[in-house]
């Protein structure tokens, strides 16, 4: 019968996390303005339509860079922006 294979090592990935923490994040080195906001569901659809009324995607590559929905209605979103139109 053959012996089925544990789990895999995670050292690899630990050293890749490590190295990249010791480089430092991209985001520390990138040109975007982030907003991040923590509302209900209307006020948070509100503020995002605030900022790609405010910004234009094309322009500033405006987008919700990343949102999660926390306790009930609430609804937590980074927006992310270039800081001037070319």
């Amino acid at each position: 019968m053959t012996k089925i294979p544990g789990p895999p090592s995670f050292d690899g990935l630990k050293r890749r996390i490590a190295t990249h923490r010791a480089e430092g994040t991209p985001r520390k080195n990138d040109r975007f303005v982030r907003q991040t906001y923590c509302l209900n569901l209307l006020e948070a659809r509100a503020k995002a339509r605030e900022w790609f009324d405010e910004y234009p995607k094309a322009a500033y590559w405006t987008e919700v860079e990343s949102w999660r929905q926390i306790e009930g209605d609430r609804i937590e979103f980074t927006m992310r922006r270039l800081p001037s139109a070319d």
